[in-house]
C-alpha cells in the first residue's frame, strides 16, 4: 500500500492512502498544532513494531475509519460490512497503537526521545497487557523512522511511504458462514 502525505488546506497532514485493491482513501490530519504529524507517528511506531493491526495495518486490509472518505477506485459491494468486522477485530491492537504511537509522537514532538523505549514500556504496562514484546532497538527505529519523516516533511511539505504487504490486518471469517465442499447425502 503506498501512502502520501501532503499539507492540506489547514496546514495539517492529509493522507492519501492507494490500497492494493485499487480504492484510494483520504486520511485528514487534526494536528496543525505540531511540527510533527500524528499520523507519521502511527505509521513509523506500527511498522517499526510490526503492529498489523494497528491504523494502517487494518486500512490496508480493507478498513475505513469514520473521518476518511474514497477519492478513487470502487469499493467493495461489502466494504462497510467487512470494514467493520476488521476495525471490531482489531479494537485492542488499535487502542495500543494509539497510545505507543501517542508516547513515540511526543518524544520526537519534545526532542526527549532519550528515554521513549521506557516510556513506552511504561505505557505497554498501563495496558496489563502481559511481558513488553519488544527490544529498546524496535522502538529506537520508530524514534529513528519518525525523525527522519518529520525531516522529510520539513524541507519538502510532502511525504511518500510505502505500507508493506506483510503488515496487512487479517480479515476475521463472518461468524455463520461455512467454507468448503458440502456433504452428499
Amino acid at each position: 500500500m503506498h501512502v502520501v502525505f501532503v499539507r492540506g488546506s489547514t496546514g495539517s497532514a492529509v493522507a492519501t492512502v492507494h490500497r492494493a485493491d485499487g480504492v484510494s482513501l483520504q486520511l485528514p490530519g487534526y494536528d496543525r498544532k505540531h511540527k510533527v504529524p500524528h499520523d507519521f507517528a502511527h505509521y513509523a511506531t506500527e511498522r517499526a513494531l510490526e503492529m498489523s493491526g494497528g491504523v494502517f495495518g487494518a486500512i490496508a486490509g480493507g478498513g475505513v475509519f469514520a473521518d476518511m472518505r474514497v477519492v478513487g477506485g470502487k469499493p467493495r459491494h461489502d466494504a462497510a460490512a467487512r470494514s467493520k468486522r476488521l476495525l471490531d477485530a482489531h479494537r485492542e491492537t488499535l487502542s495500543l497503537a494509539e497510545l505507543l504511537a501517542g508516547v513515540v509522537h511526543r518524544a520526537v514532538e519534545d526532542g526527549s526521545t532519550e528515554k521513549t523505549p521506557a516510556m513506552v514500556r511504561d505505557a505497554w504496562q498501563s495496558m496489563g497487557t502481559g511481558p513488553f514484546p519488544w527490544t529498546d532497538e524496535h522502538v529506537e527505529d520508530a524514534v529513528r523512522i519518525l525523525t527522519e519523516l518529520t525531516g522529510e516533511w520539513e524541507a519538502q511539505g510532502t511525504v511518500r511511504v510505502t505500507w508493506p504487504d506483510h503488515l496487512t490486518a487479517p480479515l476475521p471469517e463472518q461468524p455463520g458462514i461455512k467454507r468448503g465442499r458440502r456433504g452428499r447425502a
